[in-house]
């Protein structure tokens, strides 16, 4: 039987400042896609980090908090699959806002899991 690691996500693991916020968005490493924005930059912390970004336009705070338990979830089990030497900025695209006015659902893990790793995939191949 397969023993099954734990992935938590602690603090330490997160991007918690509007400085640390800001040092991410200073390197001008960012890649898009139709669903997500990310910047990333290196750290020294030997682990991934994540700040996530939702603006009011995409809907109540109720919508927005639900767009950033995705993304952490998506983070979470995504640790041992990304670089860890690196923080990640994630941001939902403004795109997605437009489609949200015209009432499509909302993003799904499956779909948010998925950009995200091919965006930190491009990401890795334009640092080497």
């Amino acid at each position: 039987m397969a023993v099954m690691k734990r992935l938590a996500f602690p603090k330490s693991a997160r991007l918690t400042s509007n400085e640390q916020f800001r040092a991410v968005l200073s390197q001008k490493k960012r890649f898009s896609n139709e669903l997500l924005t990310i910047y990333v930059a290196e750290n020294d912390c030997r682990r991934p980090r994540l700040g996530v970004s939702v603006g009011k336009a995409f809907g109540n705070a109720v919508v927005r908090n639900r767009l950033k338990r995705l993304a952490r979830e998506v983070f979470r089990q995504s640790q041992e699959q990304i670089p860890a030497d690196f923080d990640y900025l994630l941001i939902f695209s403004r795109k997605l806002t437009k489609k949200q006015t015209s009432k499509l659902p909302a993003p799904t893990f499956e779909q948010v899991n998925k950009a995200f790793l091919d965006l930190v995939a491009h990401a890795m191949q334009k640092n080497k």
